[in-house]
Order: structure tokens, then sequence, then C-alpha cells
């Protein structure tokens, strides 16, 4: 007769072990998207504690940030040199004055073609983007073995893009171990020609 089984019989790994399971890691960073998102949660990105958080001791293979540039912008130059010594690979496009005046840049092409290219080179992919735009190379980058983790704002975060991934985090429930602490804030958000991104570090504006 089967009894139940035990404490000592229970599975290797519980389920929470086996989302930790992640193997190598590579993050993928819609800068744009994250600075709205930090707006809309009154908080100041340290981008040091992000990297640490999004990585979760697993082997980082690369991270890398999107971002669009405005080439007369010295603060935001300072920023993405920053950025560069300090674990991130930034990919960069000049923003395009839009008809509204406002400037733009989309580098929606850019994560799913980078994301694409290195398949087999990570295990995991951390998204860090609420654009439904990337449901689709999320999609054909699981069909090839990768698992998917979305990072974002909920309420900025297409369901489309949910759907496909493997976990998603909500950026709310994070907020607290990527967050300048008091003593490093007192600097105000700017949006940089529109597209709102940040001086350097520790001094986001």
């Amino acid at each position: 007769m089967f009894s139940h089984p035990s404490e000592a019989d229970s599975p290797i790994f519980t389920p929470d072990q086996v989302l930790e399971n992640r193997g190598r890691v590579a993050i993928f960073i819609d800068g744009s998207n994250l600075f709205y998102a930090a707006l809309q949660l009154g908080i100041e990105i340290d981008y040091t504690k992000l990297l640490c958080r999004l990585t979760a001791g697993s082997r980082l293979l690369r991270s890398f940030f999107y971002t669009g540039v405005d080439r007369t912008n010295e603060k935001q130059q300072g920023f993405l040199l920053w950025m560069r010594r300090n674990g991130y690979r930034v990919i960069s496009k000049d923003l395009v004055q839009l008809p509204d005046g406002s400037k733009k840049a989309n580098l929606d092409v850019e994560i799913a073609v980078d994301m694409m290219a290195l398949v087999g080179s990570y295990d995991t992919a951390v998204l860090v983007s609420g654009d439904g735009d990337l449901a689709y190379a999320v999609d054909a980058v699981s069909y090839r073995g990768v698992r998917v983790e979305v990072v974002s704002l909920r309420s900025m975060t297409s369901d489309s893009l949910i759907n496909v991934a493997d976990r998603y985090i909500d950026l709310d429930s994070i907020k607290e171990d990527i967050m300048k602490t008091p003593r490093q804030a007192g600097y105000t958000y700017r949006p940089l020609s529109g597209i709102g991104l940040i001086e350097e570090q520790p001094s986001e504006d």
C-alpha cells in the first residue's frame, strides 16, 4: 500500500529553487521605459543596485542598456559614460524630432535583434520593458530554449508581453532593492529632450 510522500521523498528542488535556477543571464533594459516607470513610482534608480538585483547571484553574460541620446547634452553623455564603466553595454540611437516638437528614439528592433543574436550564449533573458512590441521577440527566443523574465511596472506593461514571459516581476515589488537611499537622493528627475534620462550616477537629473 502506498503512503503519502514524506518530506524526505519530496522533489529535490522546490518551485522557488527551480525559478532561481537561471543559468547564464543576459539583461536587456529599455532605458526610456525604465525611466518613466521610475517616475511613476516616485523613485530614483540606483543602477549598481539594479544590476545586482536583476543578476541575483546568477552568472551574468552581459547587461545591455538601450537609450535614445541627445549628442549635445553633456550631462546625459556623462551618465552613459558612467554606465559603460559600471557593468552596462550601452546601445544608443540619436533622438528624432517628431512633428509635435518632442524627441524620441525607438530601440525595439535593436533589443529584439540582440536577444536573438545571443541565443545559445545565455539561458535566461531579463527584459526590463513593458512594450508589447517585444512580445514576438520574447516568444521567438523562448522557442529557442531561453527562459524569459519580464521586469516592468504593471500599469505600463502589455498583457501580450506578460503572457509570453516565463516569469513577470512588477517593478513596484522590488523598488526598495533598486532605489537610491535617502542620503543619495535630493536630485530631481528632469526629462532630457523629451525622453527623460538621467545625467550620471549618483546624481540623476
